[in-house]
């Protein structure tokens, strides 16, 4: 199995990294605008819209509000992966910076590739994306061990 894992320092507050972050239903078109185009939730799983056309359906694996963490497992998207799960950590490095840790591990392993360059552009359009505002109010996010926020 693949590994891609991408440290990502922000310029702002990990409470405000994570208010996003940790929203699973609007969290992608919030963290990454234009290149996110629409994220809608259906049952367990959003379903998130890329620019380029690239739809992927990410079902709701975990969240951990203490230690910043949400996981989520792609079932379906144009790449197809036999086995996909992914993970995103926001740490404080400071009163005002965090690092946002994306962890995704892909099945067959020459998704990685793939999976690394869509991670490296992700990561700089969240990065800008935080760095240019300040964060808005988050929707509504489930507690800890719930499996899907309402």
């Amino acid at each position: 199995m693949a590994s891609v894992s991408k440290d990502i320092t922000i310029e702002r507050s990990a409470d405000e990294v994570w208010e996003v972050i940790g929203d699973f239903a609007t969290g992608p078109s919030r963290m990454a605008p234009g290149h996110v185009v629409d994220t809608r939730v259906e049952a367990d799983t959003r379903v998130v819209t890329f620019v380029d056309g690239t739809v992927a359906r990410e079902r709701f694996v975990a969240l951990d509000h203490e230690n910043r963490r949400i996981v989520y497992a792609v079932v379906g998207d144009s790449l197809r992966p036999a086995h996909d799960n992914a993970s995103m950590q926001v740490r404080a490095d400071g009163e005002d910076r965090c690092r946002l840790v994306w962890i995704h591990d892909v099945l067959p392993d020459d998704l990685a590739p793939v999976l690394d360059a869509a991670m490296t552009h992700g990561g700089a359009v969240i990065k800008r994306t935080f760095e240019a505002r300040h964060g808005r109010q988050a929707g509504p996010r489930p507690r800890d061990g719930e499996q899907l926020p309402t």
